[in-house]
């Protein structure tokens, strides 16, 4: 069973998320999307290998938008052995099998198995390899396991960013502990509708359906009324949206409206006012 934690548990000393080493990164740009990636699911620390462009670089700052706080702890390291010497756990992802024989795990199984080494207190990381090829034998041979993304074999070649994004996700998927959670749910609804409401607004529709005669042959008018009746059950109609369809039929037939009935408030309030003046003249 899957780990589960809060986000006050993922930052304590129990459940401190991975650490993202990348290896040799080319672009400054790619380095910012990666610690945008890592700030949308909740991973703090990044390392660099030895960098192309060097470090700092303001590529990398823009591209991070709003990652800042990822970008200004950044550390920079010689070697990957450095930059993993304190780790416990090191996951190098590759498409290449490399032929070493070590555990390969997709990012789901390799973010469950990081959860319970978090859990237990262990500290982990995982490695990215250069743009161009990613990383050498000796590289994936330093690290414990491999995680790779099941990618069309046709063209498996990731962007880094693209590729911290998903092991990030697969964490934050097993921070939260619950594959269903979303920030967000669906906005609330108005009560749903009653049946008596329902029926009512079928009596209403088909009232109106029959004056321009709707249900030809009248032979077919029970079946397709059943058939009517049965789009709008589907939909579990809201007292709300009752209202709203009644309207709707209301207007086609020509009823006055609720803005018709304002005005004609308002013209009659006028006319009274009007004849108040007049009276008063007259007087």
């Amino acid at each position: 069973m899957a780990p589960q934690a809060n986000d006050e548990a993922e930052g304590s000393a129990a459940f401190v998320p991975p650490v993202i080493v990348l290896v040799e990164t080319q672009m400054g740009e790619n380095i910012g999307a990666a610690a945008r990636a890592m700030a949308n699911f909740g991973l703090k620390e990044l390392r660099l290998v030895k960098p192309r462009d060097g470090w700092p670089n303001d590529k990398a700052r823009a591209a991070a938008s709003r990652g800042d706080t990822i970008i200004d702890t950044v550390t920079l390291h010689d070697t990957l052995a450095e930059a993993i010497a304190d780790l416990e756990l090191v996951y190098a992802t590759t498409a290449r099998p490399h032929d070493i024989a070590k555990e390969v795990e997709s990012p789901a199984v390799a973010a469950v198995e990081m959860g319970r080494a978090a859990a237990a207190g262990a500290r982990i990381g995982v490695v990215f390899g250069r743009e161009k090829w990613g990383l050498t034998s000796d590289e994936v041979g330093a690290c414990d396991r491999i995680c790779t993304v099941p990618v069309d074999p046709v063209f498996a070649s990731l962007n880094v960013a693209q590729a911290v994004i998903l092991v990030a996700y697969e964490w934050r998927r097993v921070v939260l502990g619950d594959a269903a959670w979303t920030p967000f749910g669906e906005k609330e609804r108005s009560p749903q509708a009653s049946k008596a409401d329902v029926f009512g607004f079928f009596a209403h529709l088909e009232g109106a359906l029959d004056k321009v005669e709707f249900f030809r042959p009248a032979s077919k008018r029970d079946h397709m009324v059943r058939n009517l009746r049965q789009i709008f059950q589907k939909a579990r109609l809201s007292e709300q949206e009752v209202r709203t369809l009644r309207g709707m039929v209301a207007a086609l037939e020509g009823r006055p409206t609720r803005l018709d009935l304002a005005r004609f408030d308002e013209m009659r309030a006028a006319a009274e006012r009007e004849k108040a003046v007049r009276n008063r003249d007259e007087e």
